[in-house]
């Protein structure tokens, strides 16, 4: 692999693999918030927060972290407005304190904060409205959850940035992306390159499972895995992932390292292959080149669906996981490009309903298909071209099903942000 593409592949993981603490979506609303505070100069005496639809799905039923169980874009807003470090990025609430929480709380009764549902936007979308001693100061999150494009005072423009996610913090090319670049990087890059970047990525984001492991987060979805008579290795590895999810949806204070800006797909990515590697004996070198095929093809997946869609992002990261355990068993472009087009034909349909503590049992189901994928494909196994979403090649697959994801589920989108906002009523006439 020639240098430049050695370099972007690097610098693609470096953006995308970052810490975050908490759903991101909530954290990035805690981040505007905590920003336009600042600009401010002074508490506010009101807060609003403007948001696309998919914020409002995803930060609806998800627990802030750091916040004493609070839920909802109220909640982070107030919080991060309150005790944020506006710099910190997406460890925005890591120094909150119990103080900071009981004033959120008492703000919140005291409707400190309202939302507002804003359409034709960004589907990352959000901008927060800090009013105070008769001036107004509103930063402007989209396209990605830490770019700021707009911040102003009183009306007055003090920065403004509108390339779509950041140009200056996404320098990466995601579009050179390939599956036979993917692997061809994995087997080439530096070991003292790649390390620094995905050994936080193990050691967060283990930790995070076995905290999911050990207390009673969400319905129990890595427990009843467990409870099977005699779970193999991949079930158990289908657990460790579920347990982190479950931790993180339900306000775990622990840091997940990210991808595509999502912690439950930085896990899903992860922690399967990292629980395989430990169980099979796998060193550090191979656990580790696995993990960069697992990221990369989960990334190169996301880039045609976009960061927020009405597709479940652990479809993607699980075609990585898939892909990264052939990889890991000897198999060849064929066998991973098999993996990933037989995990694509069985569970593409799987739609996102918002950030939630059930995101884990999605990642299970999307894992289980991978691992079937996975054998299939070992076994020389393979869903056919047009068959489905299959197309004539894994790339094809990969951009027709991003396509589905991106613009086929709009009206999806829409549908199940409308059932989420009206839980329990009756949508037919």
């Amino acid at each position: 692999m020639d240098m430049p593409s050695m370099d972007n592949h690097l610098q693609i993981l470096r953006e995308e693999l970052v810490p975050a603490l908490g759903c991101t979506e909530p954290i990035a609303v805690a981040l505007a918030a905590a920003k336009a505070r600042r600009t401010l100069g002074a508490f506010p005496q009101s807060l609003t927060a403007f948001c696309s639809g998919n914020i409002v799905k995803n930060v609806k039923a998800v627990t802030v972290p750091n916040s004493g169980g609070l839920r909802g874009i109220e909640a982070a807003a107030v919080l991060g407005a309150v005790g944020g470090d506006a710099d910190a990025q997406l460890e925005v609430l890591a120094a909150v304190t119990p103080a900071d929480i009981q004033t959120t709380r008492r703000l919140l009764e005291q409707e400190f904060c309202t939302t507002r549902l804003v359409d034709g936007v960004d589907k990352l979308y959000i901008c927060v409205l800090a009013e105070g001693g008769g001036h107004k100061a509103a930063v402007t999150i989209e396209g990605h959850h830490t770019h700021v494009s707009q911040v102003t005072l009183d009306g007055r423009c003090l920065y403004r940035d509108q390339t779509p996610a950041g140009g200056d913090v996404r320098r990466g090319d995601r579009s050179a992306l390939t599956i036979a670049s993917i692997l061809e990087f994995a087997g080439e890059a530096p070991l003292d390159q790649l390390r620094p970047i995905l050994m936080r990525q193990v050691e967060c984001n283990m930790a995070i499972a076995q905290a999911g492991l050990e207390n009673p987060y969400g319905a129990g979805v890595a427990r009843a895995l467990l409870d099977e008579p005699d779970p193999s290795v991949l079930t158990v590895a289908r657990a460790r992932a579920a347990a982190a999810s479950e931790a993180r949806m339900s306000g775990c204070p622990l840091p997940v390292v990210i991808n595509s800006g999502s912690g439950n797909q930085g896990i899903t990515v992860s922690v399967p292959v990292a629980a395989y590697a430990a169980a099979k004996g796998v060193g550090e070198e191979r656990m580790l080149r696995a993990l960069a095929v697992s990221n990369l093809v989960s990334i190169h997946l996301k880039y045609y669906i976009g960061d927020l869609s009405a597709f479940c992002g652990a479809v993607t990261a699980s075609c990585g996981v898939g892909a990264a355990l052939a990889w890991l068993d000897g198999g060849g472009y064929e066998a991973v490009a098999d993996t990933i087009t037989n995990t694509l034909a069985a569970v593409s349909g799987i739609f996102c309903d918002g950030a939630k503590p059930s995101c884990a049992a999605k990642i299970s189901a999307a894992l289980d298909a991978a691992f079937t994928s996975y054998h299939m494909a070992m076994g020389h196994r393979a869903f056919r071209p047009g068959e489905g979403v299959v197309g004539g090649d894994v790339e094809q697959t990969i951009r027709s099903v991003g396509l589905i994801g991106r613009e086929g589920m709009e009206v999806a989108d829409k549908e199940i942000l409308q059932v989420m906002m009206h839980p329990g009523a009756e949508m037919f006439p």
